[in-house]
Parts: structure tokens; sequence; C-alpha cells
């Protein structure tokens, strides 16, 4: 998923979010995913029994991004992906809305994500569509970074 979300992005136009190197190529890349699924919460959504979309919960931001901790229990969108293929049906909403409930079943009140805060804001929008609400900017290197929130209390 994450190498077609590549091709996706760069056939659009976009080679600055992600680059231009499949994923599963990039060095780290293939860590990083098994990282991902075995130190945190990963979700997988399916649609008729194939994977759709992904998502990974952690209890913050990565300590490779320049992000301040929340000061409070929160649980951190790490990862969300969806099968470009299945773009549209609302996989990537319903991931967020599952990991609003699993914040809530912990006790824990607080959502957030960062994204890509450049190409316009497309993905700010998104996540801004889906409840949250932009906190803070920054930059990793060049990339230009937005944390988004929502209280699930």
């Amino acid at each position: 998923m994450l190498d077609s979300a590549v091709a996706w992005m760069n056939a659009r136009g976009n080679t600055e979010q992600w680059g231009t190197t499949p994923y599963s190529r990039i060095p780290g890349g293939t860590e990083r995913v098994e990282r991902y699924t075995t130190l945190n919460q990963p979700y997988v959504a399916e649609l008729d029994g194939v994977p759709a979309g992904a998502l990974v919960l952690d209890s913050g931001p990565s300590p490779q991004m320049p992000i301040a901790a929340a000061g409070e229990p929160e649980r951190y969108v790490r990862l969300l992906v969806t099968d470009r293929r299945h773009a549209g049906l609302g996989i990537g909403a319903a991931l967020l809305a599952h990991a609003v409930e699993e914040a809530r079943r912990a006790g824990v009140g607080l959502l957030r994500v960062d994204c890509w805060a450049g190409g316009g804001g497309g993905l700010v929008a998104y996540y801004e569509r889906n409840g949250f609400e932009p906190t803070d900017t920054f930059l990793s290197g060049t990339w230009p970074g937005q944390v988004l929130a929502r209280r699930v209390d």
C-alpha cells in the first residue's frame, strides 16, 4: 500500500510528500513498517477480505519528528494509508473513527496526528473534515508539517 501511495502521489505531481522512491526501497523503510506493526497498535481495514487501508496508533509522536509531547496521555496516528484502488469509499475516515474509539476505550482524551502541510494543504483539510483541528506547524528539514488534534472525551 505504501509503494502504491508513493506512485499515486507522484502521478499527480506530488514528489515532495514521500519522495519518488517506493517505500519498500527507501533505506530503513521496511524496518520502519516492521516497527510500526510490532511496537505500536496496527489496524488493517479489509474490503471483501483484502487489505484496503492501515492505521498505526502510538502513545505519542515519533521521536525523530520535531514535535512536542502533548503534556497529557494521548494516542497518536503514526500512519494512515489506504489502497488507492478504493479511494472515495471512506476507508481512511473509518480508520480514523476507529482510532477515536480506541482512544476512548483506553481512557485517553486526545488524539493527534501530524501530516504534510505542502501541496496546497489538501491533507490538512482531509484531517479537518475528519474532526481534527490544526495546532502546531513544524519543519522536518524542508518538509512542512502540521500537527492536528481531536478531543475524544
